[in-house]
């Protein structure tokens, strides 16, 4: 197999095994057996379990993006694009393999002193601050002040609450809210 065909591997491995069960519930043996490697091939493209991790986060946030940015494009303009950021998030929580926020779940399970892991966190939750910023300048005329904040937050707060009840009514009261901002 190709160098960069094994480190997808790994990564898209590790990716399923730490969405699913954790980060810490995660063993370094099981994303192994998983990828069907050699011990000795996944050192040769991570150095540690937090290396795979940082790996993990930016896959996970680049797959996001991107889907998340298509199904806005395809959104009405206006309001509609900015609604449809909860939109998403339905579909998202009623995907069979929902496990709340990967970011989120893996800040919970690490100490403070791995900062390159937090800091990770933090530029992918600014990333997303961004793209709503972009939805609102391009899409609403006379933005309140901190809108994107307030979204970001009601965004957040969504999966958070949906993930915690299994159930889909923090997204519609979220999205509820949000329209609420738009008037």
């Amino acid at each position: 197999m190709k160098h960069s065909l094994v480190r997808k591997t790994i990564i898209e491995t590790a990716a399923r095994l730490f969405y699913q069960n954790g980060y810490n519930l995660t063993g370094i043996n099981e994303i192994i057996r998983e990828a069907g490697i050699a011990k000795a091939t996944l050192y040769s493209h991570f150095r540690s379990k937090d290396d795979i991790c940082l790996a993990y986060l930016q896959y996970k946030n680049e797959v996001f993006l991107n889907d998340i940015g298509e199904f806005v494009e395809k959104a009405p303009r206006g309001k509609g694009k900015l609604l449809a950021l909860f939109d998403f998030l339905s579909a998202f929580f009623n995907d069979k393999d929902f496990n709340g926020c990967w970011c989120l779940n893996t800040v919970s399970e690490i100490p403070k002193e791995k900062n390159q892991i937090g800091k990770e966190i933090q530029k992918q939750k600014k990333e997303l601050i961004q793209f709503i910023e972009q939805i609102i300048e391009k899409n609403i005329k006379n933005p309140k002040a901190h809108l994107s904040r307030q979204v970001y937050l009601l965004y957040e707060s969504a999966v958070s609450e949906s993930h915690l009840h299994q159930d889909e009514w923090p997204i519609l009261s979220a999205r509820e809210t949000c329209k609420q901002l738009l008037k």
